[in-house]
């Protein structure tokens, strides 16, 4: 990677953190700390505004943007390819977005850059048999939920259970995560007094509630899924 590719990556990697340590930077990037030290200075000079927060690390001041840049061939080639996967294991709000996403960024390629995506989308197909059309994903509250978690606002949900039970609950999302062919909320229910993992797909109705979170100390998503990770190794043995 060249310098110009590694500062344009460390100002990425910096608004995709609150917080990054000169470690942390150097060992993504597989540099020297003296290093990370002289980029940061250079962006420094070059007008990027880079803060630094004793015990925490540097940070970039808010409101400040990358200008849109072109991306390599290869770059634009690995997001034809996520565009069936989005179809397959997204839902529709996220699928919405992704479409504009995808459009947003062949307005910034080149035209032999753009017909060469075109291209590749074509020539990348997603492939259910009609057997399997019934698990993919048909609600739209992946992007309200999204926006629940980030703005740490109360969820109200209509769920219906495995067993064909329906429940109105107020719940404080803390993440999604995906496996056995489904996206699941994870979450603090108020009627349960505990966290739940409902499976999008039986959510009857959601409303984001723009109520604050009640609770003040919640687990992280990867604090949850290792707990539920360790009691799954403690069944098996």
């Amino acid at each position: 990677m060249n310098r110009i590719d590694r500062l344009m990556g460390i100002v990425t990697a910096l608004q995709s953190k609150k917080y990054l340590s000169a470690e942390q930077i150097a060992e993504h990037f597989g540099i020297s700390v003296r290093t990370v030290f002289r980029d940061l200075r250079a962006m420094g000079e070059i007008g990027v505004p880079i803060g630094f927060e004793a015990g925490k690390g540097y940070y970039i001041t808010d409101g400040y943007f990358l200008p849109p840049v072109s991306l390599t061939m290869e770059e634009a080639n690995t997001l034809a390819l996520l565009e069936p996967l989005v179809e397959r294991f997204a839902d529709k709000s996220v699928q919405q977005h992704f479409a504009t996403a995808l459009s947003k960024i062949k307005m910034v390629l080149g035209n032999t850059q753009r017909k060469n995506f075109e291209r590749i989308q074509a020539q990348t197909a997603n492939f259910i048999p009609e057997m399997y059309v019934h698990l993919m994903p048909d609600t739209g509250y992946l992007t309200t939920i999204q926006s629940a978690i980030v703005q740490k606002n109360i969820l109200r949900i209509e769920y219906e259970t495995s067993g064909g039970e329906s429940s109105v609950r107020e719940v404080e999302p803390i993440g999604l995560t995906f496996y056995s062919l489904n996206w699941h909320l994870i979450a603090w229910c108020h009627l349960r007094n505990d966290y739940r993992d409902f499976r999008t797909s039986r959510i009857q109705k959601l409303v984001m509630t723009m109520l604050p979170f009640r609770k003040t100390d919640h687990r992280t998503l990867q604090e949850y899924l290792k707990v539920m990770e360790e009691m799954l190794l403690q069944e098996t043995t």
